[in-house]
């Protein structure tokens, strides 16, 4: 029996694992939070500091808890960028994958290329503010020196990488964050350095993309470190999820994506297909609607969640034909980013709370199972659903889900998956070093306690519930997803 570690570093903080190389079981774990230097205006961190992740990275590890450990790998927060200078010392503060403001920048360059078509052909995506090359772009407009200094590009756990190897003269990445910059192609494997120019204004040198199995290197201590992801990537490789599956994940909005054996090419923008941490391809999409409709109509209705959830219970599928669409942020799939929400199929007998509460659920369902049937639609195989969030708990969610998505759907418990893809991968690498594993496949571990939840006799009602919500949809906004 062997150790390795899985390493999370998110915008909040750092966790820490320490695994069973053989049967994945979680030996010791710790979690440090890292301060950040600028907010956002919903208070979402925008820049940080990266010393403060080695910070917060030391103290979630203190008291010997990586004693005994042969290997490590690093999952990092997607999306995020640090600029360089020749020297490799940063040009200014990093930016992360909640800041909002290269949202302009994202337009331009994605008329200049020619549209989204010719993005998703070009890195199967299309800018959006949260995007490295939105970010470049952003840096040139707004900060022309420090673009100037610019020489090279990492992402947050490339950078943690480097440094735990005692900042070498190679720099790496791995497939899976390199797709998610905007200027490198899941389909072809390689970087459009012409779109980092097109950004930017020069060229900058890049990270190595290692192979899914391949190490970044050692220690100065003799550690080995894997070649790290971002945290989708870690977090897939964590649930263990294959081809069939795909991930719903429950928060204010939501995010829903699956294992396809291809990279997918979306003219409309709507699914990004991103490189997975095994090989694969992860097409997603995502949703700006998800908790926060059950939040809103629980405050509507002067109760909580769990509250929400005994209510909805009290109705009848269909919620005697009251009809919730759920786009109260506007919405992203399909594309409505100016509309709002619509309750429909108002009677005297269906003005219950009970009703309402119901109509929220199975709107907020049916919205995330119009994601998961536009995937299908691309020829992706949906079979099984992991249901991530703790609004998977809700016994209204787990009633409606399964019959809603048309597939068997797997609560997993709760756990910090991204960090333990990384110990997975840092197992996968160590194997592989020492001849005990292959470079095909990750090592089997066992998973956690789960739920599983099947549709059973149920699926016709999902169905009624389906057509209803989609009348009126298609009612209130037709065609939305004709280009999708």
């Amino acid at each position: 029996m062997g150790k390795v570690a899985g390493i999370d570093s998110s915008a909040a903080g750092t966790t820490v694992v320490v695994c069973d190389t053989d049967t994945g079981e979680v030996l010791r774990q710790g979690y440090a939070p890292h301060p950040v230097e600028g907010e956002a205006p919903a208070g979402k961190p925008t820049e940080s500091d990266p010393q403060s992740w080695l910070l917060s990275l030391g103290e979630a590890a203190k008291d010997g808890l990586l004693e005994g450990v042969l290997a490590i790998g690093i999952s990092g927060q997607q999306q995020g960028l640090l600029a360089l200078d020749a020297g490799g010392v940063l040009v200014r503060p990093a930016l992360l994958r909640g800041d909002k403001r290269a949202q302009p920048q994202a337009l331009d360059l994605t008329a200049a290329l020619g549209g989204p078509a010719k993005w998703a052909q070009a890195v199967q995506s299309v800018p959006h503010a949260a995007y490295p090359v939105a970010k470049l772009r952003w840096l040139a407009e707004h900060e022309p020196a420090a673009a100037q200094r610019t020489a090279e590009v990492l992402l947050p756990h490339d950078w943690l990488v480097w440094q735990l190897l005692g900042r070498p003269q190679r720099r790496t990445t791995d497939r899976g964050d390199a797709s998610g910059t905007g200027y490198w192609s899941a389909a072809t494997g390689e970087y459009r350095p012409d779109l980092v120019e097109l950004a930017l204004g020069h060229q900058v040198a890049l990270p190595q993309v290692l192979g899914p199995a391949e190490p970044a290197g050692q220690t100065p201590e003799g550690l080995l470190i894997s070649a790290g992801s971002g945290d989708t990537m870690a977090a897939a490789l964590g649930l263990g999820v294959g081809p069939g599956d795909a991930v719903v994940s429950l928060g204010a909005s939501s995010t829903v994506f699956a294992v396809h054996d291809e990279a997918l090419t979306d003219p409309s923008g709507t699914v990004t297909s991103f490189a997975d941490a095994t090989g694969r391809h992860l097409p997603l999409l995502q949703t700006r609607n998800a908790v926060r409709v059950l939040r809103a109509t629980a405050e509507l209705l002067g109760t909580d969640l769990a509250g929400l959830s005994d209510l909805a219970l009290r109705s009848t599928p269909g919620a005697y034909g009251l009809v919730l669409l759920p786009y109260l942020e506007g919405e992203r799939t399909p594309d409505l980013p100016h509309t709002a929400g619509t309750l429909a199929g108002l009677r005297r007998e269906s003005m219950k709370p009970e009703h309402l509460a119901r109509a929220a659920f199975e709107g907020m369902l049916c919205g995330l199972a119009d994601g998961l049937d536009v995937l299908r639609g691309r020829g992706v195989a949906v079979r099984r659903i992991f249901l991530l969030g703790a609004a998977a708990e809700l016994p209204a969610v787990r009633a409606i889900a399964p019959a809603l998505f048309k597939a068997q759907v797997v609560v997993p418990q709760p756990g910090d998956y991204a960090a333990l893809g990384a110990a997975r991968q840092a197992a996968w690498s160590l194997g592989v070093v020492l001849g005990s594993g292959t470079a095909q496949e990750p090592p089997v571990w066992r998973t956690g306690a789960q739920q599983v939840l099947e549709p059973g006799d149920d699926l016709p009602v999902g169905q009624a519930i389906r057509q209803q919500y989609t009348a009126v949809r298609e009612q209130t906004h037709p065609g939305a997803f004709a280009e999708v």
